[in-house]
């Protein structure tokens, strides 16, 4: 069974750290995407034989301990890590980055699937809307008229000028009010970017293209949909919004090379135990001879 089990226990540990390989390096060939968040690696033991049982004690005797032989490792849990990264400068209006709390909304518009994402790489597509480079619609509160706020939630939309004008420019600002700016000289906020929280964020399912899913199980913070009230950026524990910049990865490649490190150390070590069972198994089968 030592034999058996040592075999077992090196072939587990190698089967734990491939995995811990892959994810760092998922990791280092994101450095650079935008808004994506690095992934750690946890580790358990397996169950353990119980070669004989503890025991309380007796009047005439001491207490007994366990003893017991582990079988090896096993992948504990695979976590994002949802820490912030960097914001880098663009200088494009349609480039967002959150500094603080929150995520972003988009929908895709062929069947209303709704993703959270940190990647605020927008563009303003031929129909006036905010998406993302493959076409998500940004959401948040639309609808703002002269006098009246955005308060309809739903695709962000720039507005039509009124008679007569044409829209020069927009802005939008850190509580993601988006502004459109007319030749004419005036000016409505017409739309509202708004961010949703999460109570455990760890949660989130990774769809690829820096989107998320499985908003039930992560816990929705707020009002669902989002309000204006409620999910505004800068309030209620939500980031803000900072325009023309951009969210790095946050990944550190010092620590992802430190863990690359020593992960194939521990790969190397476990082999070395599928070897060394091997040899021994040999010598017993050539005893014979």
């Amino acid at each position: 069974m030592s034999l058996i089990g040592t075999l077992t226990s090196g072939v587990s540990a190698m089967r734990s750290f491939t995995k811990a390989l892959e994810v760092i390096g998922n990791n280092v060939s994101n450095v650079n995407t935008v808004g994506f968040k690095g992934s750690t690696v946890s580790f358990a033991d397996s169950f353990s034989n119980t070669l004989r049982s503890s025991a309380p004690s007796t009047g005439s005797s001491s207490n007994q301990s366990a003893t017991q032989v582990g079988t090896g490792v096993r992948l504990s849990q695979i976590g994002t890590r949802f820490t912030q990264g960097a914001l880098s400068t663009t200088g494009l209006n349609t480039d967002l980055g959150v500094s603080g709390n929150g995520f972003f909304l988009v929908s895709n518009p062929a069947d209303g699937q709704v993703f959270a994402t940190r990647a605020g790489n927008f563009r303003v597509d031929d129909n006036g809307y905010l998406v993302t480079y493959q076409g998500y619609r940004v959401q948040g509160a639309t609808g703002g008229v002269a006098g009246t706020p955005p308060a309809a939630f739903g695709d962000i939309q720039l507005g039509t000028p009124p008679t007569g004008t044409e829209l020069t420019s927009f802005s939008i600002s850190a509580s993601g009010n988006l502004t459109e700016f007319y030749s004419d000289g005036t000016s409505v906020t017409t739309n509202q970017v708004l961010l949703q929280a999460y109570s455990d964020p760890t949660a989130l399912i990774k769809s690829g293209d820096n989107l998320f899913t499985g908003f039930s199980a992560a816990g929705i913070i707020g009002a669902n949909p989002p309000t204006a009230a409620g999910n505004a950026p800068g309030g209620n524990g939500l980031g803000a919004i900072q325009a023309g910049t951009l969210e790095l990865a946050n990944v550190d490649l010092t620590e992802e090379f430190a863990n690359m490190i020593t992960t194939q150390r521990s790969f190397q070590a476990s082999s070395r135990l599928v070897t060394i069972s091997d040899q021994v198994l040999e010598e017993i089968v050539n005893l014979k001879r």
